[in-house]
């Protein structure tokens, strides 16, 4: 789990890129009349178009009213595989009669990952490479026995006894022996369901006794039974019925001080360790049960950054909760239904963050606003990053520590999913041996095109003022334009310059010019309007150059008329 400082989060957005638009130049291009979509849009209604069924022309009829029409274009890339991306542009064209001409497409740049990128897409590739071993260990088990053979005396440890750990210590490869520290940590806190390690060489000035013992309560009364009747049950590998959190200062040195203080200041706040879930791992590379890791306080920046108890107090039950879901869903996926596959990280992370929310409102139901602020907050902030510049992130990412707007993307689009199909979604996202979109859509009954370009709609139509929105482009749980993005602005306008994130080009449509990258999952938006009495006009889109656009984006021109 990768965390972001309020300060260093402004920096975020500031650096943060967009997808280009501007002014056409040259003459416009032309589109093949005789393959060349007729789009004709009640207001309300929407169409999700391939160019390659029209060769990327799409002709929108006069109009005929005497009122303006106006239409909301996404054009978006649909891949429900990540990594995928290609340049693209959208413009009004003329039509003629002969079929385009195909101009070869550019390559598009990439820019050099993070260290906390770096630890996470580590952590992806072990989860991979365990997967499928700790699955056939699973599988071998008679049933109702163990995942592994029990102690002489299943039960959690006794509080104030000792234990060695061995903890990933090198955040691009934990596969050797020397990646490892070997550490010794004391119990200090034991529940019905949790038992908190704390690392013997933690620096002075992290949490008391009372604070540790708070933080177990937290996980037994609440974040425990609400991940567990969320996501589904956890394994218990080394059957002592408790799952661990060692707190350690291993995982404040993951992050150098100077990464703490360059490109934003993120941080790696804790994390799970696939290998310890697989039955087969060597002994070196697991502790062979149910732990995930923390920072510990360090108050004086001995380790790292600087972290005080209080703020180590106030956001591990969100890291907690966030790496319990983790855990459950890598367990479930390969110990429980000894699939060979983990969940993919976008749509992992995504969870994950659904669980800091669910956390959340369950503080702001008892009236704790301080609590339902600091942990809903990054949440919002990520997706207000997203949405200033959708075109610059995919929502599909390799690993879930992404930077903040891809991270909020995730929690947008599952935020998104749970609103349309119900709480339930979750629980069968999770328990089950299917990743990435393929599960999406046997889960949603819908294939991952359709959810995500009508996400994308939902981005922009979900409580439009004035618009009769859809209710399958709706966000019910939360009103970002009518409340929350604007009550952000008018609270602080400095981090939250506009009142709605999400800012489409706007254009006569026969004037449209929009040009950028198609990435997995996102789109790039834009409005063109048509006054009254106005001709019929035509969009090509296309791949840059005017060449089409490969197959492998899954693009998709995506129209919704709003007038």
């Amino acid at each position: 789990m990768k965390h972001g400082t309020a300060e260093r989060i402004v920096t975020w957005a500031l650096v943060a890129t967009a997808a280009c638009s501007g002014d056409s130049t040259g003459p416009a291009p032309t589109c093949s009349s005789a393959l060349a979509s007729q789009l004709t849009l009640a207001i309300g209604a929407y169409s999700s178009i391939d160019p390659a069924s029209d060769g990327g022309c799409v002709t929108f009829p006069a109009n005929a009213s005497v009122d303006s029409a106006e239409y909301l274009l996404v054009a978006q890339s649909a891949a429900g595989t990540f990594g995928q991306s290609s340049p693209f542009a959208l413009r009004a064209a003329m039509p003629s009669p002969a079929p385009m001409a195909v101009a070869p497409l550019l390559a598009e740049p990439t820019a050099p990952p993070s260290p906390a990128v770096r630890f996470d897409g580590m952590l992806r590739r072990l989860g991979r490479e365990h997967a499928a071993r700790a699955a056939a260990a699973a599988s071998r088990r008679l049933p109702g026995t163990a995942l592994r053979p029990s102690p002489p005396v299943a039960a959690p440890p006794a509080l104030g006894s000792l234990r060695r750990f061995t903890v990933c210590a090198n955040e691009t490869s934990c596969g050797a022996a020397a990646d490892f520290k070997t550490v010794g940590a004391r119990v200090l806190a034991v529940g019905a369901h949790v038992a908190i390690y704390v690392d013997t060489l933690a620096p002075a000035g992290g949490l008391n006794s009372a604070d540790l013992d708070t933080l177990r309560q937290v996980f037994d009364t609440l974040l425990y039974p609400l991940d567990s009747a969320t996501f589904g049950a956890v394994s218990d590998l080394d059957a002592n019925g408790v799952v661990i959190a060692l707190m350690t200062p291993v995982v404040n040195s993951l992050t150098t001080k100077a990464a703490c203080s360059a490109s934003g200041g993120a941080y790696i706040a804790g994390f799970f360790f696939p290998a310890d879930l697989d039955p087969s791992a060597p002994t070196f590379q697991t502790n062979g049960g149910e732990i995930f890791y923390s920072i510990v306080a360090d108050p004086n920046a001995t380790l790292s950054c600087a972290h005080s108890a209080t703020a180590i107090k106030t956001g591990t039950p969100g890291t907690f909760v966030h790496e319990f879901q983790h855990m459950i869903n890598y367990a479930q996926h390969t110990l429980i239904h000894t699939g060979s596959t983990p969940e993919e990280g976008w749509l992992d992370e995504g969870l994950s963050k659904y669980a800091e929310e669910l956390t959340a409102r369950r503080y702001l139901q008892a009236g704790d606003m301080g609590t339902w602020n600091r942990l809903v907050g990054n949440d919002v902030f990520d997706a207000y990053q997203y949405l200033r510049a959708t075109g610059a992130s995919p929502l599909l990412i390799e690993v879930d520590q992404g930077t903040l707007a891809e991270v909020g993307a995730s929690w947008l689009f599952t935020r998104y999913l749970v609103d349309q199909y119900g709480a339930a979604l979750p629980g069968r996202l999770v328990q089950t041996t299917l990743a990435g979109a393929a599960n999406v859509a046997a889960q949603t009954g819908h294939g991952f095109d359709t959810t995500v370009t009508r996400w994308a709609l939902s981005n922009w139509v979900s409580d439009l003022p004035g618009f009769a929105t859809p209710p399958e482009l709706s966000d019910t749980s939360w009103h970002f334009r009518t409340r929350t993005f604007a009550s952000l602005h008018q609270q602080d306008p400095n981090t939250f310059p506009f009142a709605y994130p999400l800012v489409p080009t706007v254009s006569a449509g026969s004037a449209v010019s929009l040009s950028g990258t198609l990435r997995s999952g996102s789109g790039v938006y834009g409005r063109a309007l048509q006054a009254p009495g106005a001709p019929a006009f035509t969009l090509l889109f296309s791949g840059s150059g005017a060449g089409a656009l490969p197959a492998a984006v899954v693009p998709r021109l995506t129209v919704i008329r709003i007038r």
